[in-house]
């Protein structure tokens, strides 16, 4: 359902999509057909002068199948559907593809922080390219995220991505995702942080790898200059272990 208003950017978004498409259909059908037998009972059994009220118990065979075949038909729908959940949960929380570059999000009140690789493609280096609020990526390439917070707990969704993960004080999480598909979209904070919640809001640019690297070296060459918003953890424990050393 959702690709009919947000569209899908990721490798595994139709698999996310699918999932929600077939509970819609199945909570629907069921929705549908238990309104419009409510609605019959409601016309049919109305209440008449020459018809006394008659009480059912329900014990009957004759009048118990009517609650257990629907019972186990909609067991047997939320099989499917649990079913269907695993499948999409090891796709994207278990198999995770070869990883082509990583980077580290940061998030804080009220923004987020990017941390990427430069010119050495390795992370946590001195010439690591920082940004406010902006996320630079290449299309068609598999990204391991590594998420933090440095206050309190924030939620970091890419709805085009169709993803969604929340960002725990004193842990960093991991995942993946792949860009399918050029443009500039939406970050949000899925998680209410506080006050400004509703201004953490970001974007992310999806370039191809030529447009990609002739940001990254204008990017580079202003390393020196640009800062975090704040420390991130991971910084911190590097700096209290030198200082230890």
């Amino acid at each position: 359902m959702l690709t009919h208003f947000i569209e899908n950017a990721s490798s595994f978004g139709q698999d996310i999509d699918s999932l929600f498409s077939l509970i819609t259909i199945l909570a629907g059908f069921w929705f549908i057909l238990a309104e419009l037998i409510l609605f019959y009972f409601i016309f049919r059994f109305r209440r008449k002068k020459e018809e006394p009220a008659k009480y059912v118990t329900g014990e009957k065979k004759s009048e118990m199948k009517w609650i257990k075949i629907p019972h186990h038909l909609i067991l047997v729908c939320d099989v499917a559907i649990v079913i269907g959940a695993i499948f999409v949960w090891v796709k994207v929380k278990q198999d995770t593809p070869p990883i082509d570059e990583e980077i580290r999000v940061i998030g804080q009140q009220w923004a987020w922080s990017f941390v990427q690789p430069g010119p050495d493609g390795l992370l946590d280096t001195a010439d690591d390219i920082s940004t406010v609020d902006k996320l630079h990526i290449k299309v068609d390439t598999t990204y391991r995220f590594h998420l933090e917070s440095v206050d309190v707990v924030h939620s970091f969704s890419v709805p085009v991505f169709r993803l969604k993960q929340d960002a725990v004080p004193g842990r960093t999480i991991s995942g993946w995702f792949k860009a399918t598909k050029e443009g500039e979209f939406d970050i949000q904070c899925a998680e209410m942080c506080g006050l400004g919640h509703g201004v953490m809001a970001a974007r992310i640019f999806i370039q191809s790898e030529e447009k990609h690297n002739e940001w990254m070296t204008a990017s580079a060459s202003r390393t020196n200059s640009t800062q975090l918003l704040a420390t991130t953890p991971s910084q911190k424990n590097k700096t209290k272990q030198k200082q230890n050393g």
